[in-house]
């Protein structure tokens, strides 16, 4: 009597899909070796540093909970900076939200020229904006204002009309249809829908521009960061992994409660 031949299961993916795979998994591997010869940033380099990062580490610690009351105040002017950047990009990617949506704006040259813009806006790191605002107006916290507002403003904007042109089209084209203008469709057909989502973004834009700002006092853009650059300029290390931590536990609090928030609206 014959033994039935077992049947292979069938595959679920085609010859060809799984050669593509294969390529593009090849690609990805030569592409991290080229990476990895080009800069000369090898495993090896990492493990001959491991024993150097920890003897700088155990410099930092205990923490001089001593300074703590000393950094209160620039710790207050960093969650100012990205409340005032936050509201002022908010307000103003309004507009600019609307023209740089498709669905919204029929001139293609407006559409054009805003969608460039906002490209330039994103390309220009917050870093760099810092620098040229300090070089403009000293060092203060109008330079690190100022970066934020633009900074925000590009990811903001971007978000946001991407939003809009995805919305639901049918109320507009109702409205059009019974007469209503522009402004109408945009403030009782447009909005709605759009706002949840916008305010959720405005929200996630300041948790960012919270970390942003300290990164950003580095380069005298003003906030808890030119505090943090001066301890670690002069190797106060307990000092500096105090504001380490605050920063830290301000950027937890603030993003516990954005999402509380971001819950109770979307």
């Amino acid at each position: 009597m014959k033994l039935e031949e077992k049947k292979s299961a069938p595959s679920l993916l085609p010859a060809k899909t799984k050669a593509r795979i294969s390529v593009i998994f090849a690609a990805v591997i030569g592409f991290y070796i080229l990476s990895t010869v080009k800069t000369g940033a090898t495993i090896g380099d990492l493990l001959d540093g491991i024993p150097n990062m920890g003897r700088v580490i155990v410099k930092f610690f205990p923490p001089n909970f001593n300074v703590f009351v000393h950094i209160i105040e620039p710790l207050a002017v960093t969650i100012q900076m990205a409340i005032i950047a936050t509201t002022v990009a908010a307000f103003l990617c309004i507009p600019l939200s609307l023209l740089a949506a498709q669905n919204v704006t029929s001139n293609k040259f407006i559409y054009t020229f805003v969608r460039s813009l906002l490209n330039i806006l994103r390309t220009i790191p917050d870093l760099v904006l810092a620098v040229i605002f300090v070089g403009l107006f000293g060092i203060g916290v109008l330079p690190g204002i100022l970066a934020l507002i633009i900074f925000s403003l590009g990811i903001l904007a971007k978000l946001i009309s991407e939003t809009i042109e995805s919305v639901d089209m049918n109320p507009m084209e109702a409205m059009s249809a019974s007469g209503a203008n522009t402004l109408q469709k945009i403030s009782f057909a447009l909005i709605p829908q759009v706002l949840p989502q916008f305010v959720s973004f405005v929200l996630y834009v300041f948790e960012i521009n919270i970390r942003a700002s300290v990164v950003l006092g580095l380069v005298g853009a003003g906030g808890i960061g030119i505090v943090l650059s001066q301890q670690l300029k002069f190797y106060n290390y307990p000092n500096a992994m105090l504001i380490i931590l605050v920063i830290f536990v301000l950027v937890v609090v603030i993003e516990y409660i954005s999402t509380k928030i971001r819950e109770a609206i979307v």
